[in-house]
C-alpha cells in the first residue's frame, strides 16, 4: 500500500503574509527557463494574482500548461479537489510536472494546507509534503508580525524562512527580525533572499516534512546568555531544565531590562517554541498516553512538533511530528556504540503551556 518515496510528487507550502514577495518568486517559476517542470497551485485572489499578470488564456481555465514546462492551476474550488485533478492528468499522461508548489493566500494559516496531505488516502499516497516555506518582509515584518496572528502562525508552520527585502533595512534592523524569528520557530532555517536571482534549490527538497531529517535547531534560540542552561544538558540533568525551558525564564526576567537586547520588550508573540530533552528513556505506554491527551487539548494551538526520543526496549531512535491533532512516529536509525542515547523534542505553537509539557513528559520517563 505504501508508495516508495522516491515516485512520490512532492509537494513545497509558500507561505507568507500580504506584500512578502511570494508573487514575485512565483512569476519567476512561472516564466523563466529553469528546466523544471513545476506544477503551481495558486490560491491567491484579486488584482495581484498572477494570472491577471501572465496568463491570457480564457479565465474559466483552472489548469494551464505554460510554455516553460511549468503549469499554473488556480483554486475555485477545494484544493483536495485541485490536487486529484493534477494527479489524474498526469497519471494519464496529459500533463507532465515533477513537483507541486501551493501558494497560501496571504492571509492564511498553512495548517488545513498541510492537514490535507494526510487526510486523504489517495493524497497521501501520491504526494509528499516536502516542506513549508515562509517569505517574511524584512522591511514590514516587525509591524506585521505584532498586528497578524496568523503571520506568527506561518513563522510557527516554517521548515524554512526567506527574508526578502533586506537591503531595504539596517543591519541591526535585520538581526532583530532574524533573533525574533528564531524565538518563534528555532527549527526553521533562516536566509535573506532576492528573488531576482534566489536559487530554487532554496525551496525545494527541503524534506523539512521527512522524518529522517535532521532535527536542526537553531543556535541562537539555546542562546548563549543562559550559560547554566547548557551546562545542565552537558551533564544530563533534569530535562525541566532544558535550554528552551531556560531561555523562556531568562527572557521573562531579562527582557524589559537587558539593554543590550533593546527589541525584546516590544514583542509578545503568541507563537513560541520550547526545546525538551532528556538522556532517560521514555516509557513508551506512557508517552503514549500523554501525548494523544496533549494533541485533544492543545492540538488547535500546537503548530508543528517535531522530535528525536529515545525510547526504553529500543535499540533506535523514534522519529516524531505531527501538524495540530495529526502526529506520527517511525523508527530511525539504530543508536551507535559511540553514541548516547538522548530525547531532543521542539514544539511550536500559541501560548502553548510549556510547564505542563515539561512536567509531562517528565512523568513518562522510566523509572
Amino acid at each position: 500500500m505504501n508508495t516508495p518515496l522516491a515516485s512520490m510528487v512532492p509537494v513545497t507550502i509558500l507561505t507568507g503574509f500580504l506584500g512578502a514577495g511570494k508573487t514575485t518568486l512565483l512569476k519567476r517559476i512561472l516564466s523563466e527557463y529553469h528546466g523544471r517542470r513545476i506544477a503551481v497551485i495558486e490560491n491567491e485572489f484579486g488584482p495581484e494574482s498572477i494570472d491577471n499578470d501572465l496568463l491570457v488564456q480564457d479565465s474559466d481555465e483552472e489548469i494551464i500548461e505554460l510554455s516553460n514546462g511549468c503549469v499554473c492551476c488556480t483554486v475555485r474550488g477545494d484544493l483536495l479537489r485541485t490536487l486529484n485533478e493534477l494527479r489524474v492528468k498526469r497519471q494519464a499522461g496529459q500533463l507532465n510536472f515533477e513537483r507541486v508548489i501551493i501558494e497560501t493566500t496571504g492571509m492564511a494559516n498553512p495548517g488545513p494546507v498541510c492537514q490535507t496531505f494526510f487526510m486523504d488516502d489517495d493524497i497521501a499516497e501520491y504526494y509528499r509534503l516536502d516542506a513549508v516555506i515562509t517569505v517574511v518582509d524584512a522591511k514590514h515584518g516587525m509591524e506585521t508580525l505584532d498586528a497578524q496572528t496568523e503571520a506568527q502562525k506561518q513563522v510557527g508552520f516554517a521548515d524554512r524562512i526567506l527574508v526578502s527585502k533586506k537591503d531595504l533595512v539596517t543591519d541591526a534592523d535585520y538581526n532583530a527580525l532574524r533573533e525574533r524569528l528564531v524565538r518563534m520557530n528555532p527549527r526553521a532555517t533562516i536566509e535573506p533572499v532576492n528573488f531576482g536571482q534566489a536559487d530554487l534549490t532554496s525551496i525545494i527538497d527541503i524534506s523539512g516534512f521527512n522524518l529522517n531529517s535532521i532535527l536542526d535547531i537553531d543556535p541562537q534560540f539555546l542562546a548563549d546568555e543562559h550559560p547554566d542552561a547548557a551546562h545542565d544538558h552537558e551533564h544530563g540533568h533534569e530535562p525541566g531544565h532544558d535550554h528552551g525551558h531556560d531561555h523562556d525564564h531568562a527572557c521573562d526576567e531579562h527582557c524589559g531590562h537587558d539593554h543590550e537586547h533593546p527589541h525584546h520588550h516590544h514583542h509578545d508573540d503568541e507563537i513560541g517554541a520550547f526545546v525538551f530533552r532528556s538522556n532517560k528513556p521514555f516509557d513508551p505506554a506512557r508517552l503514549e498516553e500523554f501525548l494523544g491527551g496533549v494533541v485533544q487539548v492543545y492540538g488547535p494551538d500546537l503548530l508543528r512538533y517535531k522530535g528525536i526520543l529515545y525510547m526504553k526496549g529500543l535499540n533506535r531512535r523514534m522519529l516524531f511530528q505531527g501538524v495540530h491533532m495529526m502526529m506520527g512516529a517511525e523508527p530511525g536509525k539504530p543508536w551507535t556504540s559511540a553514541e548516547k542515547p538522548s530525547t531532543k523534542m521542539v514544539f511550536i505553537g500559541r501560548k502553548l503551556p510549556q510547564e505542563i509539557f515539561t512536567r509531562g513528559l517528565e512523568q513518562c520517563l522510566a523509572g
